[in-house]
């Protein structure tokens, strides 16, 4: 087998010579792995997206940090290394960083599960690219034209480490509409892909994933240990999962013997995978389905007045921008109030956040007015943050929070 040629780019990245202002400088010598336009001081004329910018100290000649420039980002150069130790840029370089990676993925690869994060964009070092293993397909997306040049390179590299069979490419949309590559969306560039409904294991529970017209890679890993915990707390309860997309909540409540599963989506086609999802798996429950927006839906069933014992509300993002915050913070506000009125006696409200632009503090301070206003009794059983395959190594690589909240009615 061999890799397609597409990944080979014409484009030989050149070496550019930047330095920063005060500002800039600090928050690279800090690792912090982006370097905003308003922060280059000088820079070469010709930069083009997928130079190595060496950044040079404001006031010594000496580098100071590695990083590919973005001509198309405000976040004009995306770090690859800022340390004292000489670093030279190349296949090793990415090898390494790459290696690292999966190491740290080691104890999760001990449990029965074979899907997993093994890059996460900035957080591993590779700034805009995203990596995902399902069983022996790997799932690569891009999201700057910075990774071109370096393609060739990196992903034999993570084909290797990863021991997939299959490399399957997905682009951002802003990449879809390039014209600097010859990729496709969905495309296989590594072995074959008989089928793009992908199985997999997460914690003995048996999963698909769509790797060709899935969100994102195809699933979202992210929230695997809170899918887990949650199906450990679900047997013999009746469960409702709100945003429930592929049944990821759902399925490990059926897995761990909840007597009834409600999924709630607004798209009928997640629904239906959700369903094919719990049938992956042996189940005595009933897995019922409610296609429609959340907020109404739940307004409608607390008309019905109809309580569950385990509700858990994970929605998208909703503040993908700084202007979104507010109407986000609303939102959770909602959303808390209206779990709670469906959480049935001592029952378990679990509400979660993937908004970066909001923080743990503030969405876990939402939540603990609403409850608190509510004059139920509760206890906060448990806070988390990210699956281990998703570490965090700069404050905004951090976005998911969930808190775990038991009622003592």
């Amino acid at each position: 087998m061999s890799f397609s040629s597409k990944i080979k780019s014409n484009y030989k990245p050149n070496r550019l010579a930047v330095k920063l202002n005060s500002k800039g400088e600090q928050f690279v010598v800090q690792g912090h792995p982006w370097v905003f336009s308003n922060n280059i001081t000088k820079i070469n004329d010709d930069a083009k997206s997928g130079d190595l910018a060496i950044i040079f100290s404001k006031n010594k000649n000496r580098v100071v940090g590695l990083g590919l420039y973005d001509a198309k980002s405000p976040i004009r150069i995306k770090m690859l290394h800022s340390s004292h130790e000489k670093a030279e840029i190349n296949d090793e370089f990415f090898r390494k960083k790459i290696e690292e990676a999966y190491s740290k993925r080691q104890p999760l690869l001990k449990t029965n599960t074979n899907s997993y994060r093994l890059l996460f964009g900035e957080n591993d070092g590779f700034p805009g690219l995203i990596a995902d293993v399902y069983a022996l397909v790997l799932v690569v997306k891009i999201y700057s034209e910075i990774w071109l040049p370096y393609l060739e390179t990196i992903i034999p590299s993570l084909q290797q480490t990863s021991q997939a069979e299959t490399v399957v490419f997905r682009l951002s949309r802003s990449l879809e509409n390039s014209k600097a590559h010859k990729l496709e969306n969905g495309e296989v560039v590594f072995g074959t892909l008989e089928n793009e409904v992908v199985e997999f294991v997460e914690h003995d529970v048996n999963f698909s994933a769509n790797v060709i017209k899935g969100h994102k890679t195809g699933y979202f890993l992210d929230h695997r240990a809170n899918r887990k915990q949650v199906g450990e707390w679900s047997t013999g309860k009746t469960v409702l999962d709100v945003f429930s997309y592929a049944g990821g909540f759902s399925v490990h409540a059926l897995y761990n013997g909840a007597k009834e599963v409600t999924s709630l989506d607004i798209s009928k086609q997640a629904l239906e995978i959700a369903i094919e999802n719990g049938k992956l798996n042996n189940y005595s429950g009933k897995h019922k389905i409610i296609a429609g927006d959340a907020f109404e839906e739940l307004k409608s069933l607390i008309k019905n007045k109809k309580t569950f014992d385990v509700v858990v509300i994970d929605p998208p993002s909703f503040a993908k921008q700084a202007s979104e915050i507010e109407l986000a913070k609303k939102k959770y506000a909602q959303l808390a109030v209206l779990g709670e009125k469906l959480t049935a006696k001592n029952g378990l409200l679990v509400l979660a956040s993937c908004s970066s632009r909001v923080l743990a503090q503030q969405f876990l301070d939402i939540n603990s007015q609403v409850l608190t206003f509510s004059n139920r009794r509760y206890k906060v059983v448990l806070k988390t943050e990210h699956d281990t395959d998703h570490p965090i190594s700069f404050p905004e690589g951090a976005y998911l929070k969930c808190g775990y909240y038991r009622f003592q009615d």
